[in-house]
């Protein structure tokens, strides 16, 4: 079986841009949801002192996380903002003093059993750095270890622009190695694969260098393709396992982690200071110097372009993440969030959407799905706004990973229609399951 995708245009200008400090700003605005699940609930008042890692909201929930204070300062307001996604959300919009004084909560979580390592994941904070935002202590805290056969160590950073995974690599390589060491202590865990692409050659070579120090640690150097990091698709492209409809990695005996995940989490174990700042690329057609900034969770997005010399043309649209999966922010006001980890500003010629023209049905979305779904059929039955159509073409699927409508010839929204049909297609079958509990 060879799962599909494509090649796309690399843009890594700053891969070998070593990470640099933003200075503190004036205020930073910090959601209670920067993850999958409920956000959390909000600690602080106005008025409130707050310290850098003190917790300023606490995990409202199984899948929730914990949020701390990314500065050192005097909590403005509690507002309500409204997020990327549309929805609102709480936000803690804090004053700073630019003296960035320690919480005295911080201090080295004792662990020494399994259980203990998933609390101190727990309390740090950490959610899927990579762009999910998935709360890692959910993702590792399986009920059996022995089901845990592998560990893919996420690294391949497939889409344009994006290289602060790669920074992890270059500059937190000893972090990494201790996150492994603490995954084979406390997970079990029997192999690791640290799957990455093979445009990153100096990745590559530390990532060799580390494995080749430690039993049970192996780097699997893969293709250029993108989505070469979707998690179902690294999974097979470095255990040659399936993860079956509706399924979990771990249905599969995998669990998949990101790079710089992993290093957040081996640093909270050493330093007890939570999830704070995030590690960002800055780039993009409108962008007039590129870097990778390292700022406060809660940083304006404006003072990332500041930093990196303001705009050399107007920018016609601002994402969160890559070109391929990003998400189009409605402001540059909007904040720096957990899992930020790029924010791209096309000029107006890179923005400018295609001319959508008639689909000819010559197959190159399907050929090129990751999943082998077909976006045309998928396309027609929304248009025919049938629910059960739309459940037996398996849209649920969908990555939303934008392979279809890159090399879609009539440039049709195929993924824009995607995230329409799999959210039809929740409504029906919530529609179901409530019938279904009517009837009991």
């Amino acid at each position: 079986m060879k799962l599909n995708g494509v090649r796309v245009p690399h843009k890594k200008n700053t891969a070998g841009s070593p990470s640099l400090r933003l200075p503190i700003p004036e205020t930073v605005t910090i959601p209670m949801s920067m993850h999958i699940g409920k956000p959390a609930a909000v600690l602080v008042k106005r008025g409130d002192s707050v310290k850098v890692g003190q917790l300023i909201g606490k995990a409202d929930g199984f899948v929730s996380a914990p949020v701390h204070s990314s500065v050192s300062g005097t909590v403005k307001k509690i507002d309500e903002i409204t997020a990327s996604n549309g929805s609102k959300v709480s936000a803690v919009i804090i004053e700073t003093d630019g003296l960035q004084e320690i919480s005295e909560e911080i201090q080295k979580p004792v662990v020494n059993d399994f259980e203990s390592f998933i609390n101190a994941v727990k309390a740090s904070g950490i959610v899927g750095l990579g762009g999910a935002g998935f709360p890692t202590f959910v993702k590792l805290g399986v009920k059996d270890l022995s089901k845990v056969e592998e560990i893919v160590i996420n690294s391949a950073e497939c889409e344009p622009y994006i290289t602060s995974d790669t920074r992890t690599m270059l500059e937190k390589t000893e972090y990494i190695s201790k996150g492994i060491d603490a995954l084979q202590k406390y997970m079990q865990a029997k192999r690791i694969i640290i799957g990455i692409e093979n445009n990153k050659k100096e990745c590559v070579q530390k990532m060799q260098e580390l494995a080749s120090q430690k039993s049970g640690v192996e780097v699997h150097v893969l293709p250029s393709i993108y989505p070469q990091g979707g998690e179902k698709v690294l999974i097979y492209n470095t255990t040659k396992k399936i993860v079956p409809k509706g399924g979990l990695p771990l249905d599969v005996g995998v669990i998949v982690i990101n790079c710089t995940t992993l290093a957040e989490i081996a640093k909270y174990l050493e330093t007890g200071m939570p999830l704070v700042e995030k590690c960002i690329t800055v780039d993009g057609s409108a962008v007039r110097e590129p870097k990778n900034v390292v700022a406060p969770i809660g940083t304006p997005l404006t003072k990332l372009f500041d930093f990196c010399s303001g705009f050399k043309s107007e920018p016609e649209k601002v994402l969160y993440g890559g070109p391929m999966m990003g998400i189009a922010v409605p402001s540059l006001d909007e904040p720096v969030l957990k899992n930020t980890n790029a924010v791209i500003a096309m000029d107006k010629n890179e923005a400018k959407p295609p001319k959508v023209t008639p689909c000819i049905n010559c197959g190159a979305c399907l050929n090129h799905c990751p999943l082998k779904l077909d976006p045309r059929e998928i396309a027609r039955a929304y248009k025919r706004n049938s629910a059960e159509d739309l459940q037996m073409l398996c849209v649920d699927l969908c990555m939303e990973c934008g392979c279809c409508s890159y090399v879609c010839p009539a440039k049709r929204p195929l993924v824009q229609t995607n995230k329409l049909a799999k959210a039809k297609l929740r409504e029906y079958v919530n529609s179901k399951k409530a019938e279904g509990e009517g009837k009991k």
